[in-house]
């Protein structure tokens, strides 16, 4: 065993990372929901986005050299670009709970936000809204509040509820998705990730390369195929439209960084996704990672092994992500739906 498949059957969680706490909701009547990571004194973040087809808010701000340097939360969502209204309501809880930019006339909360396509679920008309959102935050600081209780949930919970992967050879032959999370901790220095993988490529394991969960020989087979060996081969994948796939996430760490610190993080959170997506970064998907410090302390191990670290976390995340999804056999909950 690879000493780091250990790590599977530990609690590590992003959570694990001082200043923050995160939560999930879920739309009743389906498979979609948001994830929030609130950081409700301000943290500063970065992002990198790799996918061609990506859906966000808030993401130039974070950029080097812009004005802005703190965030009070990061929302994850489905939905598409429908989902992108759930931020809203982490807005609203923070304003409601006096968090925000002080601007002189009103404190502005400042929320970034990136979503993913699982509208194929289910009924396409219903999608994470600012109540969504808004459940998301209350749950945050209810799971802090009970913090050692129980570990953060994951699989086809908050952003992961409706994720599928694999769906190069066409949706039927997708598998479940999900949202995962992980921690490296080295003398103090924590950094963590939470990954939804919705990814239109099939999730390996990350050190001895075999397929957890992607395209199946046909519809109804239990049978995983390799579609980025198939590709290679010269079979043609299903037409894709662009954007109805993603992986997005977020990094963070409690030691002090920069933006242009954090971004690099964020690149290199991307490696991880390379190490267990394949194919990754495609036209297709619109692949996201944000990163955040929530400067919690000074010390750090220098940015080679903050990167190394961010690179690990992110790959056991996105691991666990589908590890933890429902079984695709199960024809209620992971079905496509019929076109609209």
């Amino acid at each position: 065993m690879h000493p780091f498949d250990q790590k599977l059957a530990l609690a590590s969680c992003i959570t694990d990372v001082a200043g923050l706490c995160v939560g999930h909701a879920q739309m009743q009547r389906r498979a979609t929901g948001c994830s929030v990571v609130l950081v409700p004194e301000g943290a500063c973040a970065a992002v990198d986005v790799r996918g061609a087809a990506p859906g966000t808010r808030e993401t130039d701000l974070l950029t080097p050299g812009n004005l802005v340097e703190s965030v009070h939360a990061i929302a994850l969502c489905g939905g598409s670009a429908f989902g992108l209204e759930a931020a809203t309501g982490v807005m609203r809880w923070l304003e409601a709970h006096g968090y925000g930019l002080q601007t002189g006339a009103a404190q502005v909360p400042i929320v970034p936000a990136a979503v993913l396509y699982d509208l194929l679920l289910g009924d396409a008309r219903i999608r994470p809204d600012a109540q969504c959102g808004y459940d998301a935050c209350e749950a945050a600081m209810h799971a802090k509040a009970s913090s050692g209780q129980r570990p953060l949930a994951q699989g086809n919970v908050g952003a992961g509820s409706g994720a599928l992967v694999g769906k190069i050879f066409g949706a039927d032959r997708a598998m479940r998705g999900g949202i995962g999370s992980a921690s490296i901790t080295l003398e103090g220095t924590t950094v963590g990730a939470l990954i939804a993988c919705n990814a239109v490529g099939d999730v390996r394991h990350p050190y001895q390369g075999h397929l957890l969960a992607g395209a199946r020989q046909t519809a109804d087979s239990r049978v995983m195929v390799d579609a980025y060996e198939r590709l290679l081969a010269g079979e043609a994948p299903m037409p894709v439209i662009a954007g109805t796939n993603t992986t997005i996430g977020v990094i963070a760490t409690n030691t002090t960084l920069a933006k242009p610190q954090l971004q690099r993080l964020a690149m290199a959170g991307h490696d991880g996704l390379a190490r267990t997506i394949t194919p990754v970064h495609t036209m297709s998907d619109g692949d996201t990672l944000f990163a955040l410090s929530t400067r919690q302390q000074t010390q750090s191990p220098g940015m080679l092994v903050l990167t190394a670290m961010a690179n690990e976390a992110v790959a056991l995340a996105t691991m666990r992500a589908v590890l933890h999804a429902t079984d695709y056999q199960d024809a209620q909950t992971w079905a496509p739906a019929a076109a609209h």
